[in-house]
């Protein structure tokens, strides 16, 4: 990781830190932030000027994704506007379901610092109505 991106990782830790949020780093350069009233977990990753940000919906057997399931998570009406669902292949047929969001960095002023806490504060909301959305027919 460049010293660039690790001075930038920490001012995102610290702006975070500072909202209630518990952040750790790892020595992969990303950060796992926890609200701490919920505690809901969301990884980040720096990738040039671009954070990722990803929280886990739910992991389930693969087979349980049904094509309702799918067309409710990608309809446009289904009150997730702000953030996208991502599967990704787990162990033993299982699958992650995945939030995700992302926020192009600039100078790290004011206007980065507000994107970053919206971008988390947009994946905790969604993830409320995602799990209303998808949660009743995974379990």
């Amino acid at each position: 990781m460049s010293q660039t991106a690790s001075a930038t990782l920490g001012q995102i830790h610290e702006l975070l830190a500072a909202h209630r949020y518990s952040v750790a780093e790892s020595a992969h350069g990303t950060l796992s932030i926890t609200e701490v009233d919920s505690g809901l977990t969301i990884q980040s990753a720096l990738q040039g000027d671009i954070l990722f940000f990803s929280l886990n919906c739910a992991t389930v057997p693969g087979d349980r994704i049904t094509p309702d399931v799918m067309r409710r998570m990608l309809a446009s009406d289904n009150g997730i506007s702000t953030s996208h669902f991502q599967l990704y292949a787990g162990t033993d047929g299982n699958v992650s379901i995945t939030l995700n969001n992302f926020c192009k960095l600039q100078e790290l002023g004011a206007d980065d610092e507000d994107d970053i806490l919206s971008c988390v504060g947009f994946l905790m909301a969604d993830v409320v109505r995602a799990r209303e959305l998808i949660g009743h027919d995974l379990q």
